[in-house]
């Protein structure tokens, strides 16, 4: 059976890439003209040694797919919206991965698979945290930019849906990915929040690569937003060190310092931006307990007005 990517910007085109140099049946859904792409040219990776792939590409996810796994890797803004498409499309429920950035992504998921026609989709439904690196160049083809790794719950951590994580960690370690399972998985998800509040839109407002903030002038910048994230961690039951965190941090950067961060991306195309999932939730967090995050408030605000005034402009078709 098929294993559908259901988001085919330069995560889920990665993911697909992987799955079909593994020997899976794969069917990505994307936009037109990545699709157009594909279908006349192969799925083209680049890296150390560039690939083109051969695989099934829609604009749409038909009703009556039949599919033996789905990869959602739409954006969070796009992520209501597909999970409801999803589930009417497919009705009877199989194991999906969330591969999203920020906070709040599974239940906005489960509601919407829920509303969507499926039962139980907390037991089909499950996340993974993943630092796998990938850029978008142009319609079908994506640049692999350096290793990653994916983490998922242990299974024994949520037995309702234990079955569904040995599915994928099986899947994507046959796909040559790293597959890790973590105990207390919400800290992991946290982790990466930190790191994405730190990296994501200073990387985006400057217009600079990950590595840059490792020792440029952007570094202040992306450490004060770290400590506010940080702040809100602790007030959402989750602690962080300074020195944990800023580990985590320069781990990222150094491991992805030649990748576009997703958020730049995203401004350069002239496409919403995750801000609200990721530094937006953030702020929305500390505010609920009486807590001001300015610098983050401030680079929220930043995104948003350089969101409005990139894709006010006409876009491709």
């Amino acid at each position: 059976m098929t294993v559908v990517v259901l988001g085919g910007g330069a995560v889920g085109s990665l993911f697909a890439a992987r799955l079909v140099r593994c020997g899976r049946s794969v069917e990505l859904v994307g936009r037109a003209d990545h699709v157009a792409a594909i279908r006349a040219n192969g799925l083209t990776v680049l890296g150390p040694t560039p690939e083109t792939f051969r695989l099934r590409a829609e604009t749409e996810l038909a009703a009556g797919t039949e599919a033996e796994a789905v990869l959602l890797t739409v954006k969070t803004f796009d992520l209501e919206r597909a999970a409801t498409e999803l589930a009417r499309a497919i009705p009877r429920p199989v194991p999906t991965l969330l591969t999203q950035n920020g906070l709040g992504i599974e239940p906005t998921a489960h509601a919407a698979l829920a509303a969507g026609g499926w039962t139980a989709p907390a037991a089909w439904a499950v996340r993974a945290v993943h630092s796998v690196p990938a850029t978008w160049v142009r319609p079908g083809v994506v640049r692999a930019a350096g290793e990653g790794e994916v983490l998922l719950p242990v299974p024994e951590e949520r037995p309702e849906s234990a079955a569904v994580l040995r599915f994928f960690a099986r899947l994507l370690t046959d796909a040559g990915l790293l597959v890790r399972a973590v105990p207390r998985f919400e800290r992991e998800v946290w982790r990466k929040a930190l790191v994405n509040a730190a990296i994501n839109p200073v990387t985006a407002t400057h217009g600079v690569e990950n590595g840059r903030l490792l020792e440029g002038p952007e570094r202040a910048e992306a450490l004060a937003l770290l400590a506010e994230a940080r702040r809100a961690a602790a007030l959402a039951g989750h602690d962080f060190s300074e020195e944990e965190s800023v580990r985590d941090f320069e781990r990222v950067a150094r491991a992805t310092a030649a990748n576009r961060s997703s958020m730049l991306q995203d401004l350069e195309r002239g496409r919403p931006t995750e801000i609200e999932s990721i530094s937006g939730e953030i702020v929305r967090i500390a505010a609920a307990r009486g807590v001001d995050l300015p610098r983050t408030r401030a680079i929220v605000e930043e995104v948003r007005r350089r969101t409005r005034r990139t894709t006010s402009a006409p876009q491709p078709s």
